[in-house]
């Protein structure tokens, strides 16, 4: 009998030996925790996230496939130190092991407030937050939808805050759960419900105030997305003052309180009244104006038919100014935008004749003109000037004086007749001879004449 001392040996293939450490690591490594820095980051194609987790000493290659991405709350990249939950799992083509990651989580700051950063980032990228695509809000809003939970105070807080400004507005609720799951399709919905129907002149988005957690909805891609795809002008009313949120930075108009989003809404029907009061009181002074000047033509005329027709014209004015009443009355009650047209058009006629207007044109006319004369009579003071000395200098030039200069003299008889010619004296004659500087006198001891 033989005994067998050497243990039996057993042989694994490759993929049995790969399908073995799998198991092991099924057992042994699934859902755990693993605290690194991310290196070599790289997205590809297909949507999964490949990187590796280092520390000073040892590294682990990992991959975030698409599914479990979708719902990352960040975009991970290289530096970044992380701790991911997944399992280990055996790549059977190049014999390694990774991790298979389900969840990402950053150290230090928080998963939110970094997926809320990278948002923020890549959607002013984009142009979202641009002060020119922000629509302004309609003066007198007749229906106003509201986005918001229907059981919780903040729809509570905008109903009673729209009755105490100004009751019979139309508002339409549509309920949408403001955190949890399913909140950001049903708030995305609302939105597209708005937007669509075109029911709503303006869309109030509103929550009550909560830790950044419980305002997370509101930073969610989906719903600023849907906010600026809105047809509708959308005020984004999110938590308190001091809370900010995407939807803020998107909406076209922020709230600090969903309250004040309702005050900014619409304005209390004491102003709109006095506004109505102030535009029918101009247009009570301005008829009695008419009517006065109308009054003092029909004294001026002094006949009775003309009298006659005045007073005619004056009694369907004044039937008018009833009809105007009335119709100003009636348009308290709704048509606030028309007067508001007709008080920018008064103002602009009132304008147009202001005298201080026509004065400033007329000092500015008599300015220019005042310049023009003066220019014309510089220029024709100048022209003046220049035929002077033109005159003079050729006055000079023929004086004989000037000829003088050049040697010549001038003879003179003793009764100043000038002597041009020998034959014009007579011997022993008395001359006297003017030269350049100073005066000759001669007597004529004999005469010659020369031949020309």
């Amino acid at each position: 009998m033989t005994l067998a001392l050497a243990p039996e040996r057993r042989v694994f293939g490759v993929s049995e030996l790969s399908a073995a450490i799998q198991d092991l690591f099924a057992g042994e490594f699934r859902n755990i925790w693993v605290a690194g820095e991310i290196s070599g980051c790289r997205a590809a194609a297909s949507g999964h996230t490949y990187f590796s987790l280092k520390d000073e000493q040892s590294q682990v290659k990992c991959v975030l496939f698409k599914g479990s991405a979708r719902f990352a709350k960040f975009k991970p990249q290289d530096g970044m130190s992380v701790i991911a939950r997944g399992s280990l799992e055996v790549y059977e083509a190049r014999g390694e092991y990774q991790l298979i990651v389900e969840l990402l989580e950053p150290q230090g700051a928080g998963a939110l407030q970094l997926a809320f950063e990278q948002l923020k980032k890549k959607l002013l990228a984009e142009g979202l937050f641009e002060p020119g695509r922000k629509r302004p809000l309609p003066k007198l809003p007749r229906r106003l939808g509201v986005v918001t939970s229907p059981s919780g105070a903040v729809i509570r807080d905008i109903l009673h805050v729209l009755a105490r400004r100004f009751e019979g507005i139309h508002v339409r609720i549509y309920p949408a759960q403001v955190q949890g799951e399913g909140s950001i399709e049903q708030v995305c919905a609302g939105l597209r419900f708005f937007s669509e129907s075109a029911w709503a002149d303006v869309v109030i988005l509103a929550r009550g105030g909560g830790s950044l957690e419980d305002l997370w909805t509101f930073n969610e891609e989906a719903v600023a997305r849907a906010i600026a795809a809105s047809t509708v002008p959308v005020i984004s009313a999110i938590g308190h003052e001091t809370d900010f949120s995407i939807a803020d930075f998107v909406a076209d108009c922020r709230a600090p309180t969903p309250s004040a989003a309702a005050e900014m809404v619409v304005c209390t029907r004491e102003s709109l009244l006095e506004q109505i009061a102030g535009c029918r009181a101009q247009a009570v002074q301005a008829i009695r104006y008419r009517l006065l000047l109308a009054s003092r033509d029909l004294r001026d005329v002094g006949t009775d038919r003309s009298a006659a027709t005045m007073h005619r014209v004056l009694a369907r004015r004044a039937q008018k100014l009833d009809d105007l009443e009335y119709q100003l009355d009636h348009l308290e009650r709704g048509h606030l935008q028309g007067h508001s047209r007709r008080l920018a058009g008064l103002t602009g006629r009132l304008q147009a004749c202001d005298l201080r207007l026509r004065l400033a044109r007329d000092r500015q006319r008599e300015g220019a003109l005042r310049q023009r004369i003066l220019n014309i009579m510089q220029t024709r003071l100048w022209q003046k000037r220049r035929g002077f000395e033109s005159l003079h200098l050729h006055l000079n030039q023929i004086s004989p004086l000037t000829v003088l200069g050049r040697g010549y003299a001038i003879v003179e008889r003793a009764d100043g007749q000038i002597v041009r010619s020998s034959v014009d004296t007579a011997l022993e004659e008395q001359i006297r001879i003017r030269l350049h500087e100073g005066v000759l006198r001669a007597v004529v001891t004999s005469t010659q004449e020369e031949a020309s």
